[in-house]
């Protein structure tokens, strides 16, 4: 059950929304549902953020996305990604993709037999408006820095590398056992961050892998790794204007 761990800081458990396709499997994470109080299932322009599996030699076959930005953050592995563009793409922990979806975009997923497993995040940002132009970025991110965030993408405009046409910024960390950090923060935005390996501890509770935090308003939590961690985190606008007819994250 989600629960409000301190006055603004809102814990969840892993999400038991699923979907099973034998060689595809995904877990829905709803940031919105993190609040007991929130009756949206996404967070201002958060939609959803997905932890998706897939097994070797693995086809997500030619499909559609409309009206979502859709982000690829493979922390180990590869995802090999095609289009009707002629795009021929590998994402992986050195690269990152941003599909601007627009008014529609079509592209599939592969990996190989000789590919290892891949578990990834998959994130969904409602754009402020319908039917923009679509397009795809993919590239070489820096290195990452022990117990420090990284910045990888923002609003269009941002200091980020790559952008998403709406007011969220994403970032990852990979945190040694005992280090800490404070969330990244701009005022007036409020702050979801999601355990993608280890455990860490804010204010006081214990997050686990694949557990996730929501922070409100003031609260302003230090992240302290209880093991050897890797997570990440989004800074978001709740009030920034959103669309609602993305084809996954609406």
């Amino acid at each position: 059950m989600n629960s409000a761990a301190s006055a603004g800081l809102y814990h969840a458990p892993r999400t038991d929304v699923s979907q099973n396709q034998g060689k595809f499997r995904i877990h829905l994470n709803f940031p919105g549902r993190n609040h007991p109080d929130h009756e949206d299932h996404g967070y201002g322009p958060l939609a959803t953020v997905v932890e998706s599996f897939m097994d070797p030699d693995t086809l997500i076959s030619m499909h559609p996305h409309q009206n979502e930005e859709i982000i690829s953050w493979v922390p180990a592995g590869v995802m090999r990604h095609d289009d009707r563009q002629g795009n021929e793409l590998v994402t992986d922990s050195e690269h990152l993709m941003v599909m601007n979806a627009g008014s529609g975009f079509w592209h599939e997923e592969r990996t190989l037999a000789d590919d290892p497993p891949l578990r990834m995040l998959q994130i969904f940002v409602r754009p402020h408006s319908l039917d923009l132009q679509p397009g795809i970025q993919h590239g070489a991110i820096d290195d990452p820095v022990a117990n420090e965030w990284r910045h990888l993408f923002g609003p269009e405009g941002s200091d980020a590398p790559f952008y998403v046409r709406n007011d969220v910024n994403f970032y990852d960390a990979r945190l040694e056992e005992g280090a800490s950090v404070a969330l990244p923060e701009i005022d007036g935005w409020d702050a979801y961050f999601y355990v993608s390996e280890g455990a860490v501890e804010a204010n006081g509770v214990a997050f686990d892998r694949t557990e996730s935090g929501l922070v409100v308003g003031d609260e302003d939590p230090t992240i302290t790794a209880r093991e050897e961690s890797v997570l990440v985190a989004f800074l978001v606008d709740p009030d920034a204007p959103v669309t609602r007819q993305g084809t996954i994250g609406r």
